[in-house]
């Protein structure tokens, strides 16, 4: 674990999100939990030699963000946003998150295959939300204040955890770090308008869903790569592009640009693909 300030923590160096947690008067609070289980079980472990987990913060329900809350169930509660705890490891025809996870194991992490848990019992408590919110919540423990705030746009439930104390914001995937951005189920208006408010936070660090830890110039580095793949779909679209033509087009715009983040750089041409997919589905649909 990486020591951002005297009290915060966070992981930037394996495979899936960048989880963390705070050092308070009262306990530690945990940011998202990493989807390898070694980590996991290794970061729980560090967190707690400095107190008990009071809370557990879930910023989005994706993979890399809570399949490691199995190995937390230490945690006295678990908060996330209603969006998070309604798709908390639901299972979909384009996606099993448990085989997923199973899948990087051998090559991410081959030492956690012995406490890696058979589905059945995976998902008999996979330790889901017990706090579930709907827009900003504050908390205090001990003399640390984390504001939760809601942050949608790269999921519709997306949270981002600031303590001002600290000076530090957990900007989760709201924040692309020299990686490539997965934009998916996302609405690229909301997730502007989030940047816009994050950037108004006094904050010193931000710590990324992906990539290393940075200063909120990252923020404005992030809402022009949104805005580029918006025009750059845009234009296509109004030229009558197939979507394969916008295909070709992002693979050579911004294929180039960023790799995929750690562990994942394989899956380069799947990101760009998929990315093209949502928001060529969404711009041809609002001119039928």
């Amino acid at each position: 674990m990486q020591q951002v300030t005297k009290n915060v923590f966070a992981e930037t160096k394996i495979r899936g999100c960048n989880p963390g947690y705070v050092i308070t008067s009262d306990g530690v609070v945990v940011i998202d939990t990493p989807q390898l289980p070694t980590h996991a079980v290794k970061m729980r472990e560090e967190a707690e030699k400095h107190g008990p987990i009071r809370y557990l913060i879930n910023t989005e329900y994706h993979i890399d963000h809570i399949f490691g809350n199995y190995y937390f169930k230490s945690a006295e509660h678990v908060i996330a946003h209603q969006v998070t705890a309604d798709n908390f490891m639901t299972v979909s025809p384009e996606i099993n998150p448990f085989a997923y996870a199973k899948e990087a194991m051998p090559t991410d992490d081959p030492d956690g295959i012995s406490i890696f848990p058979d589905e059945k019992t995976y998902f008999e408590d996979p330790n889901r939300p017990d706090i579930v919110i709907t827009g900003d919540t504050t908390l205090k423990v001990g003399e640390h204040t984390f504001e939760l705030l809601f942050t949608p746009g790269h999921t519709p439930g997306e949270l981002a955890v600031y303590i001002p104390e600290e000076r530090v914001v957990f900007a989760s995937d709201t924040v692309f770090n020299g990686c490539q951005t997965w934009l998916y189920v996302s609405n690229i208006e909301q997730w502007i308008e989030s940047l816009e408010r994050l950037m108004g936070l006094d904050a010193d660090v931000v710590i990324p869903g992906h990539g290393e830890l940075c200063g909120k110039e990252q923020l404005y580095v992030q809402r022009a790569f949104l805005m580029e793949w918006k025009t750059a779909l845009a234009v296509g679209v109004a030229k009558g592009w197939s979507k394969e033509e916008c295909l070709a087009m992002a693979k050579k715009e911004f294929g180039s640009r960023f790799n995929v983040d750690i562990g994942q750089e394989y899956m380069l041409d799947h990101v760009i693909e998929n990315n093209v997919n949502a928001l060529y589905k969404r711009m041809t649909a609002a001119m039928a």
